[in-house]
């Protein structure tokens, strides 16, 4: 936890930045990597209890060092269920998927949620940006569709049984994303963490009862021990997400995270196939590094008023 340890240690203008770039290093690699454990004979119902549990370490970091003080006035409760329960099944739901698809096709889907978040943001909060923001904003969202379909064997009816929960997560967490910056303005970032960790504990029992048990489970070093090491990843770059919301603005981050991210998976999951990149995946890789770059150092990235209070 070194990095993201770091990362939160130092809230200046570009904090929004550090923690952003955390996520997406992290994201990057736990997406590439998440359908591994399925894979290998742990399902995905246990593989979200998994998860769940790696959320406990970083939220009991965060609350020490917030001083054990937890938010719990009612509308720091309501917004961290809120977060907590969108982003928990949005998980639940996500697990479900990339047990029955590529990992490089329903990550790009799912970061289509960014479509959410800023028309939320900019309707509901009314975030604006620079002219270097907005470009960035549009070519990572013209960028991620580039990333969505491959050619393969799989027909249609194959598509459908992970394209619908895929987009049922894509929504949850564009939802999810809104609430975590407005959660920031009425709560500390430690406090929405630990309510996520929450939720996702809470939601465990069900992902646990819906665990077939009369199939085999591999319960090996490399069924939970291998998915726990993969899903730490997600939990501390969740962790850096909400820090990233509480110091930028949502209209900014939530596309470089949700662009990068899905970037980082696709580059590994295509180095680990050995598949070369064709015409329009590399536009989208072209496209994604730029709006990165824009946003990265766009001058009205970063929420003053959030940090000046942090």
């Amino acid at each position: 936890m070194t990095a993201a340890a770091a990362s939160l240690a130092a809230p200046g203008a570009r904090a929004w930045l550090v923690n952003a770039l955390v996520t997406v290093v992290l994201w990057g690699i736990w997406g590439a990597f998440s359908g591994v454990s399925p894979q290998r004979g742990f399902p995905e119902t246990l593989v979200y209890c998994v998860w769940a549990l790696t959320m406990i370490p970083p939220a009991v970091v965060v609350l020490a060092q917030a001083g054990w003080r937890l938010d719990r006035s009612p509308r720091a409760i309501g917004h961290g269920l809120a977060v907590g329960l969108l982003g928990a099944g949005g998980q639940l739901v996500l697990f479900y998927a990339v047990a029955r698809g590529p990992a490089y096709l329903i990550f790009p889907i799912i970061s289509l949620s960014p479509v959410i978040t800023i028309a939320l943001s900019f309707l509901l909060m009314g975030e604006r940006t620079g002219r270097l923001g907005a470009l960035g904003i549009v070519l990572a969202l013209l960028a991620l569709p580039t990333f969505d379909f491959a050619p393969g064997a799989d027909g249609a009816g194959a598509q459908a049984g992970w394209l619908i929960p895929a987009l049922i997560v894509m929504l949850c967490w564009g939802v999810q994303a809104y609430f975590m910056k407005a959660a920031n303005h009425i709560m500390s970032a430690e406090s929405i963490f630990v309510y996520m960790a929450l939720t996702g504990l809470l939601l465990a029992p069900a992902a646990w009862a819906m665990t077939d048990f009369s199939r085999p489970i591999n319960w090996g070093i490399d069924g939970p021990g291998l998915a726990a090491l993969i899903q730490v990843l997600n939990a501390i770059g969740a962790l850096t997400l909400v820090f990233a919301f509480r110091y930028g603005k949502a209209i900014i981050v939530a596309p470089l995270a949700n662009a990068g991210a899905p970037l980082a998976t696709a580059l590994i999951s295509l180095a680990v196939l050995g598949v070369v990149p064709g015409p329009l995946k590399a536009l989208g890789i072209a496209l994604a590094l730029t709006a990165s770059l824009l946003l990265a150092i766009e001058p009205d990235s970063a929420d003053d008023e959030a940090a000046a209070s942090a």
